[in-house]
C-alpha cells in the first residue's frame, strides 16, 4: 500500500506535466496540428486522472488515519554546503485540502473549456498551458522545502502571463498580461529576500525543520518578525492583497475558464496557503498577524467597495474574489487557520460556479459583458440563471448555504481573538453587508428587470459538456459547507469557541440586509440611488491605486527612456570608447620605426628628468 500511494502522490503533479509536454511538442515533431478532441482528451483527461489519484490517496491514508501524514522522497535536488534540499512531498490534511480543490475544481474547468473553447484557433495551446499551471500549483502545495515551492510558486506566476494574454494579439490583453506579472513580481521579490534571511538564520529551508527551529525562538524576535512580514510580501501579489491588488481585475482579459481557474483552485490561494502552512512562523510575531489581520480587513472592504459599481460581470466577480481572499488573510491574521482553509475550500466551489455561469452567460450574449446590457435573462438561460443564484446565495453566504459556515466560523473567530468588540469583527460584518449587496445587485441586473439590448439576442450556448461541470459545482457550493476538514492534526484544536447569540445572529442578517438593500434599489422599476459620483468613480477605479502606481512608478520610468530617446547614456559611454581610440592612434603614431626620432625623444626625456631633480 505504500508503495502504491507514493507513486500515486508522484504522478498527481506528473500527469498535468506530461499533458503539457505531449500538447506541445506532439506538433513540432509531427508538422501537425492536434484535432480539437485530441487536445480536450489530453489536457481534460490528464488532470481528471491526478482528481482520481488524489481521491485514491485520501480514501486510502486519510479516512482511515485522520492524523496520518505521507513523506516522499523522490531525489536529491540541491546539494550545495549547508543547503541540502531534496525533491521531496509532505503530505498532511492541509495538503490534501488544496490537492482536492486543485485537481477537483481543476478538472471541472478543463472539461467546461472543452466546450466553451471550441473552435478557438490556440485550442491545443491553450489546454497547454492549463495543464502546466495546475502542475505548477500541485508542486507549490505538495512541495517539504521553500525551494520548490518557490518553483511552484514562479510557476504558476508564468502561467498566469501566458493564460491572461492568452489572446495576444489584442494589446488590452498583452497589457494585462504585463501588469499581472510585473506586479506579483513585487511580492515575490520580497519572499525571495525572506527566503535568504531565513536560510542565513537557521541554515535550513526545509519547512519542517525550519518550523522546528524557529520554535525556540524568542516571542515577538525582530529577525522573526522581518521574515514574516517578507513571506506577507509574497502572499499579498500572489493573493492579490493591498497594496497589490491592482493586478487581478485587469486578469480577466483572458477566457472566462482561465479567470475560474486562477480565482477558485491556483493562484489566488497560493498566498493562503503560504501563511497557513508557515503558522507556527506567523504565531511568534504579534506584528506579523496584526498586519496579516489589517491587509485583509482593508482589503475586503475597499474591494467589496468596488465590486459595488463595476459594470462589466467578471470584474464585479473579480474585486469579490479579492474581498473574499481578505476574509481568508483575516481569517489567518486572528489565528482561524482551519476557517481560513475552510473557506478557501468552499470560496473554490462557488467562485468557480460563477465564473463558469458568468462564461455562459457572455457566450449566450455572443460575448457581451456589460451587465446593463443584459436583463430579464432568468427567462431565456435558466439553467445558468439557477447555476449563477446559487453562486450569489453562497458566496453572499445565506443560511446554510457552504460560504455561510466557512465565513461564520471566520467572524465568530475574530470576534474570539480580541475578546469582543474589535475593529476586525466589525470589518468583516460591514463586508458581509457589502457582500450580500453587491452579490444580489449582480443577479438582479442580470437576470431579473426587462431585457437589455444584448437580452433579445441571446441563445443558450451550454453544451453537454459545459452543464456537468455547472450542475456538480453547483451542488458543491450547496452541501460544500457540510464538508469541513478535520486540520485539527495541523493547526491543533478548533478555531471559534462560543460567543453569545447576538454576535452570531449579527453575523446571519448582515447578508439577509444587504440582499434586501439590493432587492429595494435594483429590481424592476427601483432606481438605483448611488453614492455620489465622485466616490463611484473613486471606487471604479479601485480607490485610485492604478492612478497612483502610474505617476509613482511609471511616468517616472518613461520620462527617464524619454530623455535617453536620444541615446544620451549611449552617447557618454560611446564618447568614452571613441576618447580612447583617439588616444591610442597618438600613442601609437610615436612608434614609427625611425632611429632619430627615438633617439630625440630619448634625450628629451633625459633633460626633463635631470631638470625635474634640480627643481626638486
Amino acid at each position: 500500500m505504500q508503495e502504491s500511494v507514493t507513486a500515486a502522490l508522484a504522478w498527481i503533479p506528473l500527469l498535468p506535466l506530461l499533458g503539457f509536454l505531449i500538447l506541445i511538442s506532439v506538433p513540432l515533431f509531427s508538422r501537425m496540428e492536434l484535432p480539437q478532441g485530441v487536445s480536450a482528451a489530453i489536457g481534460v483527461g490528464s488532470v481528471g486522472l491526478a482528481a482520481l489519484l488524489t481521491a485514491f490517496v485520501a480514501l486510502s491514508v486519510f479516512r482511515p488515519d485522520p492524523d496520518a501524514v505521507i513523506q516522499v522522497s523522490l531525489w536529491q535536488w540541491l546539494s550545495v554546503a549547508d543547503l541540502q534540499l531534496g525533491f521531496n512531498f509532505y503530505v498532511d490534511w492541509l495538503t490534501l485540502v488544496m490537492l482536492s480543490v486543485i485537481t477537483g475544481v481543476g478538472f471541472l474547468i478543463h472539461l467546461y473549456s472543452a466546450g466553451y473553447m471550441r473552435g478557438d484557433s490556440g485550442y491545443r495551446r491553450y489546454f497547454a498551458y492549463l495543464n502546466l499551471f495546475v502542475c505548477a500549483m500541485l508542486l507549490l502545495v505538495l512541495a517539504d522545502n521553500l525551494v520548490l515551492l518557490y518553483l511552484g510558486w514562479e510557476g504558476v506566476g508564468l502561467c498566469s502571463y501566458l493564460l491572461i494574454g492568452f489572446w495576444y494579439k489584442d494589446p488590452v490583453n498583452g497589457a494585462a498580461a504585463r501588469k499581472a506579472f510585473i506586479v506579483t513580481r513585487v511580492g515575490d521579490t520580497a519572499m525571495a529576500i525572506g527566503l535568504f534571511l531565513l536560510f542565513n538564520q537557521f541554515a535550513t529551508l526545509n519547512i519542517r525543520e525550519l518550523l522546528a527551529a524557529t520554535g525556540g525562538s524568542v516571542f515577538n524576535d525582530p529577525t522573526i518578525t522581518l521574515a514574516a512580514l517578507l513571506l506577507l510580501g509574497g502572499a499579498v501579489g500572489k493573493s492579490a492583497q493591498l497594496p497589490l491588488q491592482t493586478w487581478l481585475p485587469d486578469a480577466m482579459a483572458g477566457p472566462t475558464p482561465v479567470s475560474a481557474l486562477i480565482h477558485a483552485a491556483t493562484m489566488v490561494t497560493a498566498g493562503v496557503y503560504l501563511i497557513a502552512r508557515m503558522h507556527p512562523l506567523f504565531s511568534l510575531s504579534e506584528t506579523a498577524m496584526s498586519a496579516v489581520a489589517v491587509v485583509g480587513a482593508l482589503t475586503l472592504l475597499l474591494a467589496g467597495c468596488s465590486a459595488l459599481v463595476q459594470s462589466d460581470i467578471k470584474r464585479v466577480l473579480a474585486y469579490s474574489t479579492i474581498s473574499q481572499i481578505g476574509y481568508m488573510f483575516l481569517a489567518l491574521g486572528v489565528g482561524a487557520w482551519s476557517g481560513a482553509i475552510f473557506h478557501l475550500m468552499t470560496h473554490a466551489f462557488f467562485k468557480a460556479l460563477l465564473f463558469l455561469s458568468a462564461g455562459s452567460v457572455i457566450l449566450s450574449l455572443h460575448h457581451e459583458q456589460d451587465i446593463f446590457a443584459m436583463g430579464g435573462l432568468r427567462k431565456r438561460i435558466p439553467f445558468t440563471f439557477v447555476c449563477f443564484a446559487i453562486g450569489c446565495a453562497c458566496l453572499a453566504a445565506l443560511p446554510f448555504t457552504s460560504g455561510f459556515y466557512s465565513k461564520d466560523q471566520i467572524l465568530l473567530s475574530a470576534w474570539e481573538f480580541y475578546h469582543g468588540f474589535n475593529g476586525i469583527w466589525l470589518a468583516g460584518i460591514l463586508g458581509a453587508l457589502v457582500t450580500g449587496i453587491y452579490s444580489f445587485r449582480l443577479l438582479f441586473l442580470v437576470f431579473f428587470g426587462s431585457e437589455g439590448s444584448a437580452s433579445a439576442h441571446c441563445k443558450d450556448a451550454n453544451s453537454g459538456v459545459m452543464t456537468v461541470p455547472l450542475l456538480l459545482l453547483a451542488i458543491l457550493a450547496l452541501v460544500g459547507g457540510l464538508l469541513a476538514p478535520p486540520l485539527q492534526s495541523v493547526f491543533g484544536q478548533s478555531d471559534a469557541g462560543h460567543p453569545s447569540l447576538w454576535v452570531e445572529a449579527i453575523a446571519i442578517a448582515m447578508p439577509l440586509i444587504g440582499l434586501v438593500v439590493a432587492w429595494r434599489l435594483y429590481l424592476p422599476k427601483r432606481r438605483p440611488v448611488g453614492a455620489p459620483s465622485g466616490i463611484k468613480k473613486l471606487w471604479f477605479s479601485g480607490w485610485g491605486f492604478d492612478w497612483f502606481y502610474d505617476r509613482l512608478l511609471v511616468r517616472p520610468l518613461v520620462f527617464i527612456a524619454q530623455v535617453n530617446r536620444n541615446d544620451i547614456v549611449d552617447t557618454f559611454y560611446k564618447g568614452t570608447a571613441a576618447a580612447s581610440r583617439q588616444l591610442n592612434l597618438l600613442l601609437s603614431s610615436s612608434q614609427n620605426g625611425q632611429v632619430r626620432w627615438y633617439m630625440a625623444t630619448l634625450v628629451t626625456g633625459s633633460i626633463l628628468f635631470l631638470a625635474l631633480l634640480v627643481a626638486l
